[in-house]
């Protein structure tokens, strides 16, 4: 696996020829985690790596596996900082060529289908891959641990428990 391209900040190439491997374990490193973070918006990723599977399916290839994340995030209401956790399964499939797609027709993609990704030559990329993966698990409006102390502080009630009296008006205008 080469590990190095300047232009994506975890580069890891998985070789489908001669055969495709059964299982890799791909970690970032200091500087790798550094520039994700940048990318993601996060203050910092403390680790980063995932371990897959793989198995050839005609020209394409089917990977799982599982990706691990420590993270540190402010939160979306303090702005403190906090460490988040992050797993999240992975089901991609490294395709030749995809299907040539109307720009004006709707694709949907199926749930219980794993993202396509195309690919040419004889190698694709599993760490922009893992790494596109960990941009989407990672919660925007993440909430630490003193979000709601702060809520109170600044007077906003929890929903559904708001006083006063637009409340109470409120209140008396649900069906009972």
């Amino acid at each position: 696996m080469a590990t190095e391209d300047p232009g994506v900040e975890f580069f890891r190439m998985v070789r489908v020829r001669p055969a495709v491997p059964e299982r890799v374990t791909i970690e970032a490193d200091e500087g790798e985690r550094a520039a994700l973070a940048a990318r993601f918006g996060v203050v910092g990723i403390t680790s980063f790596s995932a371990e897959l599977t793989f198995e050839p399916d005609g020209d394409a290839v089917d990977a799982r596996g599982c990706l691990k994340a420590q993270l540190i995030q402010a939160c979306a209401v303090s702005g403190d900082d906090f460490p988040v956790d992050v797993e999240e399964p992975l089901s991609l499939r490294f395709v030749r060529e995809v299907r040539a797609v109307d720009p004006e027709e709707e694709a949907e993609l199926p749930a219980d289908e794993p993202d396509e990704i195309e690919f040419t030559g004889d190698s694709f990329d599993i760490g922009e891959a893992v790494a596109q993966s960990l941009g989407l698990a990672i919660d925007p409006y993440a909430e630490g641990p003193n979000a709601d102390a702060i809520r109170r502080e600044a007077g906003i009630a929890p929903e559904g428990e708001a006083e006063g009296p637009l409340a109470e008006l409120l209140r008396g205008l649900k069906p009972t």
